[in-house]
């Protein structure tokens, strides 16, 4: 099993979007609390594919 550390910057960065946004959700006024659900749902999709890369690296093809 071969793990690509090259995407754990992915996992990294879809981590912090998400530990920013959530509380940024229910802290921010109303048309910029979209912006702070966004960045969770992004960093959510981030991670996922981030962890998918690292560990199985031919995942996409």
């Amino acid at each position: 099993m071969s793990i690509a550390y090259q995407y754990i910057l992915l996992i990294i960065v879809g981590m912090a979007g998400i530990i920013w946004g959530l509380p940024a959700a229910h802290r921010l006024k109303s048309p910029y609390d979209i912006g702070a659900a966004l960045a969770v749902l992004a960093g959510v999709i981030v991670t996922a594919m981030g962890v998918l890369l690292t560990f199985i690296p031919g995942f996409f093809r």
